[in-house]
């Protein structure tokens, strides 16, 4: 196999410098591209590609901002490889990320991968606690993180394997943002492509800085599932739904803390301190394990709120998405 890493960038040089420092130290020893993609950024990353065109196979391209999809599609179109991975421009890759990825298609091969994510020891307490819950069995389901439970695997797209066959086959990453990756998995499952997890191709992820960023960006997660199930009933779980009735159940808690009944609020609080104590032993820091619990909440209250939103306009309201949410879409 040949391959290509694919990598959008918007507006931001400083995280595509990081990168590619990263796989300038991959213990891989054949050869491998790299594709940046700077999609219609006012803050040019290019000057930074450039410092690395002589020590690795670094190809950059800039296009009108058309969103993450459109540019990791156009990025596989003119790649070289014939099996691309796909990061985020926020992500750091440790030196045995390439071997790693390499030996499992080796012995188990498949068109489409995942691979977890891991807190970088740079990362801030935020970002960490963020990390945290992102990828924690109590929070996810570990579905972000590394493990295979919950049933098919959907890769995601901040550190994703594609092969030219399934691209080609698929025609990539549709328009749909936050959402195109289990959309793409959906779809490749539907022509009998396989997925699969690569525990051990971890990346380390910074995802968003703060609160308000997190929230934004879970709160979208949430619009994308019910436009996802109407699209793909076929694929609808009852999973999708735990996360507004936690937020429903701790509500309800509260207000019946005013009648005297107290045990559902007591349920709740063994939940946090179940995952406070995870977080301790998983991090070993107590000020991350508190802003784990922080983030925790932003995470259930963000991605319960915009499920409920979405389901209400789709189902309810009976809307077409990308009329009632067309924030959800790049034309």
């Amino acid at each position: 196999m040949y391959f290509s890493f694919i990598i959008p960038v918007y507006n931001r040089p400083d995280e595509i410098d990081e990168l590619l420092n990263s796989l300038l130290h991959q213990n891989y020893k054949e050869s491998f591209e790299i594709v940046v993609i700077e999609d219609g950024s006012k803050i040019s990353c290019k000057d930074i590609v450039n410092k690395y065109v002589n020590s690795l196979n670094v190809s950059y391209y800039f296009k009108a901002n058309s969103g993450p999809g459109a540019s990791r599609n156009y990025g596989m179109n003119v790649a070289k490889g014939n099996y691309f991975i796909i990061l985020d421009s926020d992500c750091i890759l440790p030196e045995n990320y390439l071997v790693e990825v390499d030996k499992y298609l080796n012995d188990n091969y498949v068109d489409c991968f995942g691979g977890p994510d891991a807190a970088h020891q740079s990362f801030s307490d935020v970002q960490k606690a963020i990390n945290q819950t992102m990828t924690s069995v109590l929070t996810t389901g570990g579905i972000r993180g590394a493990s295979e439970k919950l049933g098919k695997f959907q890769p995601r797209s901040f550190n994703m394997g594609l092969s030219k066959e399934a691209f080609l086959a698929s025609g990539g990453f549709g328009k749909i943002h936050p959402g195109e990756d289990p959309d793409l998995s959906i779809r490749l499952w539907k022509m009998n492509y396989k997925t699969a997890l690569i525990s051990n191709a971890y990346v380390f992820h910074k995802r968003r800085i703060d609160w308000e960023k997190f929230y934004k960006q879970v709160n979208k997660f949430g619009k994308a599932r019910p436009i996802l199930n109407k699209r793909y009933p076929e694929y609808n779980k009852i999973t999708y739904w735990f996360p507004s009735l936690f937020m429903i159940g701790l509500i309800t808690a509260v207000l019946l803390l005013f009648f005297g009944i107290k045990i559902i609020l007591f349920l709740y609080i063994g939940y946090f301190l179940a995952l406070f104590m995870e977080s301790l032993i998983a991090t070993k820091s107590l000020k991350i394990s508190f802003l784990t619990i922080i983030a925790s909440f932003i995470q259930f209250f963000g991605y319960g709120a915009g499920f409920l939103y979405s389901y209400f306009l789709l189902n309810i309201k009976k809307e077409d998405p990308q009329s009632a949410m067309p924030e959800m879409f790049f034309k």
